[in-house]
């Protein structure tokens, strides 16, 4: 999770300064780009390590004494150490697997992580039912709705609306011997996963910073904004939102797309080239952008209302089934790639 803020911080940093935008565009700045993103991760995840130890720290058992049985400095250090090793171990298996495998290996690990824990909550929702606790139509019902979300989620992240793109007849002389995209491919879902992880960030972070305070009024805050209270949610869902659409307008760059096409001759039927193509890109991918930032939001908070509502007895849902789901349609499309590759490698290695 460090390594995962660390790079979201500086994907957003890049696209706000161009000085930066400009060194990860550049082979030898994309490598100080991921310098930076490493020392970042460190410093994140030495914060994140001393909260952590400090938290652990208030901890009593149920006699009242203290969890930690040495001396609260030496613990908070050795804590801190063995999660910052683990940590670097983590991104550092990821990149070997990012350079030697296929995909990249951060979300691997990550779909790995997510994917080991379904097998214990198959066996727990197994057990209820046989001891009752559990009725088997409900059971089905949550299979259902498990489907359908899965089958939700691959059908909008693969979703796209193709702007028709048509070139003068010159450029397609120059040309015929060359593959020319005669659309524009703009993605129903521009912001990934991205917004409910801000979301979930800064919801979570008074809570934490206030989980410590013993005044009254702090302490109401704080349980006003328990995650599985409807105050959280709502604002949950109204977050996503919000980051969506400010995350699509950092990706989705119309300008540059428009300029682009007119450098190369084309243009979209109907539309003026210039100025008038950005206007009409960005009113397209607003609007795709809204069914977007729903569909997020939606899936964010559908934790809660299975735990709330049918009374799922584990999460199911929100960013963790976004990561599973989009990972699983990378690597595929990254191996079907491969394969490609290597037909071709094949072919031209016996003259064909």
């Amino acid at each position: 999770m460090p390594y995962i803020t660390a790079s979201i911080i500086m994907e957003l940093l890049a696209a706000t300064f161009p000085t930066l935008g400009k060194m990860k565009k550049e082979r030898d700045g994309m490598v100080k780009y991921m310098q930076i993103i490493r020392y970042a991760t460190i410093v994140i995840t030495i914060v994140q390590a001393i909260g952590v130890s400090v938290g652990l720290g208030g901890l009593s058992g149920r006699a009242g004494e203290s969890a930690i049985m040495i001396d609260m400095t030496t613990f908070t250090a050795i804590a801190a150490a063995s999660m910052l090793t683990g940590t670097m171990l983590l991104m550092w298996i990821g990149e070997q697997i990012t350079q030697r495998g296929i995909g990249n290996g951060i979300s691997l690990i990550i779909f790995a992580g997510i994917v080991s824990g379904i097998p214990s909550a198959i066996g727990g929702t197994i057990n209820l039912v046989n001891t009752g606790e559990l009725n088997f139509l409900v059971v089905i019902g949550i299979l259902v709705v498990i489907l359908a979300t899965v089958g939700s989620i691959i059908y909008v992240e693969m979703g796209e609306r193709r702007i028709p793109i048509s070139y003068s007849r010159k450029v397609v002389l120059q040309n015929q011997h060359k593959r020319i995209m005669n659309y524009v491919p703009i993605k129903m879902n521009l912001s990934g996963v991205i917004p409910p992880i801000f979301a979930s960030a800064i919801l979570m972070f008074p809570s934490t910073i206030m989980q410590a305070s013993t005044n009254p009024i702090v302490q109401s805050i704080h349980d006003f904004l328990n995650p599985n209270s409807y105050v959280f949610n709502v604002l949950t869902f109204l977050f996503v939102i919000f980051f969506a659409y400010f995350y699509a307008s950092i990706v989705f760059n119309a300008k540059d797309i428009s300029e682009n096409l007119k450098k190369q001759g084309g243009f979209i039927p109907g539309v003026r080239p210039g100025e008038s193509t950005a206007l009409f890109l960005n009113e397209v991918a607003g609007r795709l952008t809204l069914w977007g930032s729903i569909y997020l939001g939606l899936i964010s908070t559908l934790p809660w209302v299975l735990v709330k509502v049918m009374g799922v007895p584990f999460y199911f849902g929100g960013t963790a089934v976004l990561i599973v789901v989009q990972v699983a349609l990378d690597t595929m499309r990254k191996i079907e790639a491969q394969m490609y590759m290597n037909k071709y490698e094949t072919l031209s290695a016996v003259g064909l």
